[in-house]
């Protein structure tokens, strides 16, 4: 017997940045909400917030484990995992079940729990049910890509999906990957007592970042954690003791490695494999979701949104990309384009580090030149009363009009000194004016920008 088929106006997969499609301008419309894991998404339960609250106390217990140099004799005696994750998730889950319910409760609105299959262009499956809907946004998001590891599925481990929510914290902790997520658990989990190893297939961490970046963060980063460059993992096995075994391979030979636990931190791929888009029209490339500057698939009333689509992953540009379709939803006569550009982003590890723009490397590579300005943190009174040995600010401007065509940060607060930066960029700003067209606060951290700014004009000279 065919299954009964609900129609609808608006049928949106996933809840994270796609919840927020919903204004008060949809209340005439009927719509269903398609959600199979816990609702409010990656950024809210296992991503952005949980992290950066960790974040923050790992960068609590650092300053408190290195200031001595500041004349402070202190340390930390005691670290009561479970009192900070009932802090955390005390706070989050009662979000993402008050939204739940919000959504549930609203009368024009359907909420499905469940997995989301394609038929064809314009039907859904979940869980048996069939809809049909008018228009249709695709928000998925993204999910961790597990490397081709001999006995890793036979082996216990965890992704970030799952390690914040471990039950007690490991003596020992191996990392498989040496990107941002990587690195920002290795840092989490170290400062909280762990013996953290990372194992990174390439020569430097974070090798996705501007090569000056990478290189010092990677000098920075090995004095607290322990690294292996250029290793693979040639075979994960589990002993008796529920021990983690791996076997790899390094420039100098094979070692082997013990651990108490596995995080897999390899990447995230887009959530594109298990809705059946192959029974549609919708185009992919790489997995990802093509759409226009509308947010617009191939297949007129599909959209698609965040991560998904970019692979870029950062929720601000999600959040940005869910207003455009939320506008275009309701004024297809009048449609908006989405503006990314330029899109800053920041990986909240020790370092800490900020980038916009492009990166020495990618205007070389382009033949696109460029002039460069540098400054250390140390340079400045705030950094220097710091204590502050490695940060610097690297700005790279087009020599004929002073324009920013990439900015690079790393150092305490990297993430907000950016925004300066950023803004230059949005709005033509070009290096003079953004270093002497203003007053910079004195003694004041954001001095490191102008004078980064200040070199990189004496270098247009």
């Amino acid at each position: 017997m065919p299954a009964e088929l609900e129609e609808y106006d608006l049928v949106i997969i996933g809840t994270g940045s796609g919840n927020t499609i919903i204004t008060p301008e949809f209340d005439s419309w009927k719509i269903a909400i398609i959600e199979k894991g816990v609702f409010g998404g990656t950024c809210l339960n296992r991503g952005c917030i949980p992290s950066k609250m960790l974040v923050h106390i790992a960068n609590t217990i650092y300053e408190i484990e290195t200031c001595e140099m500041l004349g402070i004799d202190a340390s930390v005696t005691d670290i009561r995992w479970s009192d900070i994750q009932q802090r955390i998730f005390n706070r989050i889950d009662p979000i993402s079940e008050s939204g739940e319910s919000y959504r549930a409760g609203l009368s024009n609105v359907t909420l499905y729990k469940g997995h989301a299959r394609f038929l064809d262009n314009t039907k859904l499956e979940v869980d048996g049910k069939q809809l049909v809907a008018k228009n249709i946004v695709i928000a998925t998001g993204a999910k961790p890509v597990l490397p081709e590891i001999p006995g890793l599925l036979e082996t216990a481990f965890h992704t970030s999906d799952s390690i914040m929510r471990i039950d007690t914290l490991p003596e020992s902790l191996v990392v498989v990957g040496g990107g941002y997520i990587a690195t920002e658990m290795a840092y989490i989990f170290s400062s909280l007592g762990c013996k953290v190893t990372i194992i990174a297939r390439s020569g430097q961490l974070l090798k996705a970042q501007d090569g000056e970046i990478s290189e010092k963060f990677t000098e920075a980063f090995t004095k607290n954690v322990g690294v292996h460059l250029e290793t693979h993992v040639e075979l994960v096995s589990e002993d008796e003791d529920g021990r983690i075994q791996l076997t790899c391979t390094t420039p100098t030979g094979s070692i082997s490695l013990c651990s108490d636990m596995l995080l897999i931190a390899t990447g995230r791929a887009p959530a594109t494999d298990d809705l059946n888009l192959v029974e549609t029209d919708i185009a992919v490339k790489n997995g990802y979701i093509i759409t226009d500057e509308q947010m617009r698939t191939n297949v007129p009333g599909v959209f698609a949104l965040g991560d998904v689509t970019n692979p870029n992953q950062l929720k601000h540009a999600a959040n940005a990309e869910a207003r455009i379709v939320s506008h275009n939803l309701i004024n297809s006569s009048e449609p908006m384009t989405v503006d990314l550009d330029p899109l800053p982003y920041a990986i909240f590890t020790n370092p800490q580090i900020a980038a916009v723009g492009a990166t020495e490397e990618e205007l070389q590579r382009l033949g696109k030149q460029y002039v460069k300005g540098c400054a250390q943190y140390s340079h400045v009174a705030y950094g220097w009363a710091m204590e502050n040995s490695d940060g610097f600010c690297k700005v790279l401007a087009d020599p004929k009009n002073g324009n920013i065509l990439g900015a690079h940060i790393m150092g305490p607060h990297a993430s907000t000194l950016i925004h300066q930066l950023v803004q230059g960029m949005k709005f033509g700003q070009n290096i003079k004016d953004l270093a002497r067209g203003m007053l910079y606060v004195h003694p004041a951290l954001s001095e490191v920008v102008e004078n980064a700014l200040l070199a990189a004009c004496d270098a247009c000279r």
